[in-house]
């Protein structure tokens, strides 16, 4: 595991599992069968090596009598699946009555469709494994949440032209992504915009960041680049980024005329 909050989760799920298993005088192999998994899997899980899904604790509860206490357990798994950096984001969303982002070199996470999703980590070096694949890819899914939430909060994007063309996963992937733009873009607490790459002056030069501002009025700015991941709560270096944010913002294509644009972008992947 990544992060102690994390492994702490699963070394208590691991135990309470092998407890209620031991309990029933079922053997590893025996229990893996009863539930549809393997022994290694059976293993993994009592170890928290692995992550149990929320069928196996599902089944599980059932199998061994837990009379529910088991299944309680699939929320707290749930936020453990995801990386630390992703859960601490996740509650900075959360807290958000307004977020913005500018990106120049993939779609914004939010915006991801599963497969431009998958796309994306599968290509990563070091390569990922297909679970940590797996899990990246729900996390990021998950945090699709925000958009959701009650009250709304003002989500707005700034997406680099070459985003918009770059064909990650192949073309048919490039076309539900850009799909899946036009019909977020239909919110109305969304509002998404285009950097054309022919515009001279540009604002975001320095690369992609987020702004945040939250429920007390404080404003806190995100970024991240490369192997580093890294919150701005600095209220200067955040007013810099709130400010940068505004004028890419001014620079770009309206939102009325950035949706043309994706439209049009999408019309020559036909």
């Amino acid at each position: 595991m990544e992060d102690e909050e994390a492994a702490a989760v699963l070394r208590t799920v691991g135990r309470q599992i092998k407890m209620w298993r031991e309990a029933a005088g079922l053997k590893q192999a025996e229990f893996g069968s009863a539930i549809g998994y393997g022994e290694e899997m059976v293993s993994s899980v009592e170890r928290a090596r692995r992550i149990p899904k929320p069928d196996f604790l599902d089944k599980a509860d059932e199998v061994l009598g837990a009379s529910g206490k088991i299944s309680a357990m699939k929320e707290d798994v749930e936020k453990a699946r995801y990386p630390k950096k992703v859960r601490d984001l996740a509650k900075l969303e959360d807290e958000a009555v307004e977020l913005g982002a500018y990106d120049n070199h993939q779609v914004h996470g939010l915006l991801q469709t599963p497969e431009y999703a998958q796309a994306l980590y599968a290509m990563r070096r070091p390569a990922f494994t297909e679970d940590e694949i797996e899990r990246h890819v729900a996390a990021r899914m998950a945090r699709k949440a925000v958009f959701d939430r009650v009250p709304r909060p003002l989500i707005t994007f700034v997406q680099e032209e070459s985003t918009l063309r770059r064909p990650i996963g192949g073309r048919m992937v490039l076309r539900r992504q850009l799909e899946h733009l036009l019909r977020v873009a239909g919110l109305r607490h969304v509002s998404i915009q285009v950097m054309p790459t022919d515009r001279e002056d540009h604002a975001g030069m320095a690369g992609p960041f987020r702004v945040l501002k939250l429920q007390e009025g404080k404003t806190l700015g995100h970024f991240e680049a490369q192997l580093h991941n890294r919150v701005i709560d600095d209220p200067r270096d955040a007013q810099i980024l709130d400010m940068r944010y505004g004028m890419i913002r001014a620079q770009a294509l309206s939102p009325r005329e950035s949706l043309a644009f994706i439209e049009k972008v999408l019309g020559e992947e036909t």
